[in-house]
């Protein structure tokens, strides 16, 4: 397996954003899936540190796959899907009512890209990729807690 297609695997999480019809909706699902899973055995540290590593990763094979497809943010890239999903999962009790929740609204910042998230999208490569991901997930992240707390 050579560079780019280990970037492209990674980049693809593992193929789930070769899925037809709304691949970063699939990579989003595959977060919350894994987050589900794994958020009892992880401190919120951990968690945080964990998603900062697969952020850098996500910026290093974005920027390889990009290159390679000649495309400045290839659809099957689903990295920053995963990274943002998981911002906005940052200190969320475990419950699949608010991991959904988090979903729903993960998936609209993400694609409506209100306020600043838009202008996340004109840093270059990898980063620029994952930025405006990250972006939708900060804001996911605080409308779910504002939720949380009037509930």
């Amino acid at each position: 397996m050579n560079k780019e297609q280990l970037s492209d695997w990674i980049a693809t999480c593992c193929k789930v954003g070769t899925l037809p019809i709304a691949p970063g909706t699939w990579g989003s699902l595959a977060a919350v899936s894994v987050w589900f899973l794994v958020i009892n055995y992880i401190t919120p540290i951990y968690f945080i540190l964990l998603t900062s590593i697969i952020f850098t990763i996500g910026v290093i094979t974005s920027t390889i796959v990009s290159r390679d497809l000649s495309s400045p943010d290839p659809s099957r890239v689903v990295i920053d899907e995963w990274v943002g999903q998981w911002i906005a999962l940052f200190f969320i009790p475990k419950s699949l009512y608010y991991g959904l929740l988090s979903f729903v609204l993960f998936r609209i910042f993400d694609i409506w890209k209100p306020l600043y998230i838009k202008q996340m999208e004109k840093y270059s490569g990898g980063f620029g990729i994952m930025m405006d991901d990250v972006g939708a997930g900060v804001a996911a992240l605080i409308l779910t807690h504002v939720i949380l707390l009037l509930l």
